[in-house]
């Protein structure tokens, strides 16, 4: 683990990270998130008058990875050569899993990250006139490869 954060310099002054003497190579980050929903909730997701939920929140998943440094200032914008959101229905609510890949000279952990966020909040959007007590959990890095770090893969 590295000694000190690297978006700030030794005067502690924010900074974005330069990366450029990084050679590019491929990495991959994997995301994931969980949108707890009541019985009543689930049962009428295929019902939904506003459309599928599920299919809504892929796609705005999607989009959001796309947006990652519009959205986070120190994020470098990344050209993405993939992005996938994927929203189940679970034993208690919706899983998402999100995965950006690219090629280039710094991961994509956030655009993954960013993407099962943006996913699990459009799924709230989408079913909040049901229950204003949904839950989004555990949005968490579950994997990545690529990089000087290497590999990272969460212990569940």
């Amino acid at each position: 683990m590295s000694e000190k954060l690297s978006h700030f310099d030794d005067a502690g002054t924010a900074h974005m990270v330069d990366v450029s003497a990084k050679s590019n190579s491929k990495r991959e980050a994997v995301a994931g998130a969980f949108v707890e929903l009541n019985d009543a909730v689930l049962a009428a997701l295929p019902q939904n008058p506003k459309g599928n939920p599920l299919e809504v929140a892929r796609f705005a998943g999607i989009q959001a990875a796309k947006r990652t440094s519009e959205l986070i200032p120190m994020c470098h914008p990344l050209m993405l050569s993939f992005v996938d959101v994927t929203a189940e229905v679970v034993a208690g609510g919706v899983e998402i899993r999100a995965t950006a890949a690219t090629v280039a000279g710094t991961g994509v952990e956030m655009e993954a990250m960013t993407a099962a966020s943006i996913a699990a909040l459009t799924v709230y959007d989408m079913t909040k006139a049901l229950d204003k007590g949904i839950r989004i959990r555990e949005v968490v890095l579950l994997e990545k490869r690529g990089g000087k770090s290497g590999e990272y893969r969460r212990e569940l």
